[in-house]
């Protein structure tokens, strides 16, 4: 196969595996670099006998996420770096490859938690249907042991991320009826509309460490501290599900990406760096 064919089969091949590392790394540039690098071994190997080029290339980028994962797993110890994932507010029509089963940023901050082999298990078994006998050579493991490795990150994810409610009318109505009572300071119409257990996570950039409050009456407590800015919020698309911005001053703020199920809004995740906003093209 000539440069030029490889190079458009690769091409074609891009938005998948750009999905793949997304979900892997939570990071819009490091999955970027991974698919880089996944065309750079493409182009250094002789891939005449591979009989199922998108299956290898997946794999191949599996491997390079899972050595991503490790090296950043050692360099966040080493700075105490804690950062949510980077959220995607659909505007471009080639995202929407990206979060088109509805990955939101929560369910993105469970997979956080997995160990790299976990999470690789689990996102190439469970959301892009590779097999256990792919796997497990990626990750130096027989196939029932990657089956046990993504059945525990499956359990994990089922306890700590609620599965969003499918339909945006809803979960927009839900939002906006949080927006309204935050502007109009009704505590208790704040919490009516939080799940009790609702946790709230905050990201200010710059090495700080993430914010964490949990229960409805603390979050809304925290809302009513934005009063003023609340006439400056809109609702937005973030992975997939509605979130909102924060668009005072002239420009993005923060970034809300919000979980809604049966009505009541259960993880509220928030990006207030500006710089990083500003990274993010927002």
């Amino acid at each position: 196969m000539d440069e030029n064919s490889l190079a458009e089969r690769f091409e074609e091949q891009r938005g998948h595996l750009r999905s793949v590392a997304y979900r892997m790394l939570g990071s819009l540039s490091e999955a970027e670099d991974a698919v880089q690098e996944a065309w750079f071994r493409l182009s250094r190997t002789d891939v005449s006998d591979v009989a199922n080029l998108p299956g290898w290339l997946t794999t191949v980028v599996g491997r390079i996420c899972l050595d991503m994962l490790r090296a950043r797993g050692s360099r966040r110890e080493e700075l105490g770096d804690e950062r949510l994932p980077d959220p995607i507010v659909t505007r471009d029509p080639e995202q929407e490859v990206l979060v088109a089963d509805q990955v939101g940023i929560a369910l993105m901050v469970v997979m956080e938690a997995l160990a790299p082999a976990e999470r690789l298990a689990f996102v190439l078994h469970d959301m892009f249907a590779v097999p256990f006998d792919e796997i497990a050579p990626i990750i130096d493991k027989s196939p029932a042991a990657t089956r046990q490795l993504a059945s525990r990150a499956r359990r994990r994810v089922k306890d700590s991320a609620p599965t969003p409610d499918p339909d945006l009318n809803r979960q927009r109505e839900a939002v906006e009826a949080f927006l309204a009572a935050a502007r109009e300071g009704d505590l208790e119409a704040l919490v009516a509309i939080l799940d009790p257990d609702v946790v709230l996570r905050v990201d200010v950039g710059a090495g700080g460490a993430l914010q964490v409050v949990r229960g409805a009456r603390n979050v809304a407590g925290r809302a009513l501290l934005f009063r003023e800015i609340a006439k400056d919020i809109r609702t937005v698309v973030v992975n997939g599900t509605i979130g909102a911005m924060d668009v005072s001053r002239g420009g993005p703020q923060s970034l809300l990406a919000l979980t809604v199920v049966d009505g009541r809004i259960t993880t509220m995740d928030i990006i207030a760096d500006p710089d990083r906003l500003r990274d993010l093209g927002l």
